[in-house]
């Protein structure tokens, strides 16, 4: 195993007020201009002949989405109020956004999307064509939060059977302290451990006000003291690439080497790949892809 090193960095601040402020007038800035693009019509409402106000008004938008006119009136002159998920989701369907403006609607809402979206917008066929042309070798897209956004066959039963994980929990920080059947797959796990944590840590640095990375350790430090106990040791440590051992329940040890290839610079998706270390791995590899096949057969 090649040494880590490793970096100790104080706990992490509160993010700015200013942040906070500049996310108010974008969000009012973006409820307006969809408001103003949406026309009466399209909503089911008679358009009249004194209209003035391009798109809907805003008693339009406040009677549709259920919430009060001065409320919203408020929200798009980026007052300082707090807005809750419904309401943010009644907005998101009343002015009719798609998964990436809605997605965008909660981020500057700074609040968590109970229904998030199913699909991912860097996962494209093209990707998925990548995934499937790597097969024998495990291989998967993933964001710098551990979110597993796609997987090819093998990828899919080489710790567990993927598949059979709800997508909410298709995290590998979440498996690797949560799951029975993929912390076993692990050879090394308690080192294993120790490094996602560091670099979880890392990454998030640059994410330290986006809800969704604070679900995500709000929820591990509550479900594994094994988390808790390495969060709290404040380590940091760079992504490299490095060999790993995998006990699977089918074809038994796997060594690999691990490559991450990254999609765009430094911080967003990348793709994990799994090269056999030997020619053993290699053939059992190869057993694991033709279980995965022989699945899918009617």
């Amino acid at each position: 195993m090649a040494e880590q090193t490793w970096t100790r960095t104080p706990p992490e601040a509160p993010p700015a007020t200013a942040a906070s402020a500049i996310r108010r007038h974008e969000l009012a800035a973006f409820l307006r201009h969809r408001r103003e693009h949406i026309s009466p019509e399209q909503v089911g409402l008679p358009r009249g002949r004194r209209r003035r106000t391009p798109g809907l008004r805003r008693e339009e938008v406040a009677q549709l989405s259920a919430v009060g006119v001065t409320w919203y009136t408020w929200l798009e002159q980026a007052r300082d109020i707090q807005v809750s998920v419904q309401v943010l989701d009644a907005l998101a369907r009343t002015l009719m956004l798609d998964p990436s403006e809605r997605t965008h609607l909660f981020q500057l809402a700074g609040a968590v999307d109970p229904t998030p979206a199913t699909t991912c917008s860097s996962v494209t066929p093209a990707l998925r064509a990548v995934l499937e042309q790597l097969e024998p070798y495990p291989a998967c897209l993933q964001n710098s939060r551990y979110d597993i956004l796609a997987y090819n066959r093998t990828y899919g039963l080489l710790l567990c059977d993927l598949d059979a994980v709800p997508p909410e929990d298709r995290n590998c920080m979440v498996l690797s302290y949560t799951h029975d059947e993929w912390r076993s797959s692990i050879v090394h796990l308690e080192e294993t451990q120790r490094l996602m944590a560091a670099r979880f840590r890392a990454a998030m640095a640059g994410h330290l006000a986006e809800p969704a990375w604070k679900m995500l350790l709000k929820r591990l430090r509550a479900e594994s003291p094994e988390f808790r106990e390495e969060w709290d040791r404040h380590e940091v440590v760079a992504h490299r690439s490095k060999r790993k051992e995998f006990l699977n329940r089918q074809v038994g040890r796997v060594v690999v080497d691990h490559t991450d290839m990254w999609l765009s610079p430094q911080v967003g998706p990348r793709m994990v790949t799994y090269v056999p270390a030997d020619e053993e791995s290699g053939e059992k590899l190869r057993r694991l892809h033709e279980t995965a096949l022989a699945r899918e057969m009617p």
